[in-house]
């Protein structure tokens, strides 16, 4: 399969892509500047676009058979207050132009249930410094459910567990929906190496559409 991936510098779309490439599929590295390409796998191809200018991603994502999005926004602060809400909108479009209709997205755990009508990212108890990203994604996840966007994509939204970081590649995890999952001792967790292959399966099955999926140990 042909896949465009944006966010392929960061440590999520980084593994993501070395489990598409290792599978055999053809991967192409969707990056802001020439300059970000820099580093990347050499069996990555790379190409300019900006998530949040539809016509460039209707350019990046012709031809692709699959359109992965695993950008965020900068725990600083640093970033657009929008950046995610825009690149939403901007997908939805550019992979209507482009007749692109599979879309996989790389969310937050804050929107994952840990109690009926409460979300992870409503609890007292949830990182201040992770608050706004949290709830971006949230929003995304809000705007493809009411069909504000994505109402002509095959579109899936992966949420992490609550702690996602590089460790190993086990294949072993579960998958979920919409509640938090947490193992015996109450943690919540998954490598991003292991997180990377429920998402490329998800990339060869096609399945699920228009739902969220949650994984972890």
């Amino acid at each position: 399969m042909k896949v465009l991936l944006y966010g392929a510098t960061g440590s999520i779309g980084s593994r993501i892509a070395t489990e598409l490439l290792s599978r055999g599929h053809d991967v192409t590295a969707a990056v802001r500047s020439p300059e970000r390409g820099a580093g990347l796998d050499v069996r990555l191809s790379t190409v300019v676009s900006d998530v949040t200018d539809a016509s460039s991603v209707a350019s990046a994502a012709a031809g692709h058979d699959a359109v992965i999005s695993a950008v965020g926004a900068p725990l600083d602060g640093s970033g657009s207050p929008t950046f995610l809400t825009d690149s939403i909108h901007a997908l939805s479009d550019g992979l209507a132009s482009a007749g692109v209709r599979r879309l996989l997205l790389v969310g937050g755990a804050g929107s994952l249930q840990v109690a009926p009508g409460l979300d992870l990212v409503d609890t007292p108890e949830f990182p201040e410094l992770w608050k706004a990203g949290a709830l971006a994604h949230r929003e995304v996840l809000r705007a493809l459910r009411s069909g504000v966007v994505g109402t002509e994509l095959d579109w899936t939204y992966f949420s992490p567990a609550a702690l996602i970081q590089p460790g190993v590649r086990t294949g072993v995890f579960r998958v979920g929906g919409d509640e938090l999952l947490t193992d015996d001792a109450g943690n919540s967790r998954i490598s991003g190496e292991d997180f990377a292959i429920a998402v490329a399966d998800a990339v060869e099955s096609g399945q699920p559409s228009r739902g969220r999926v949650t994984v972890a140990y």
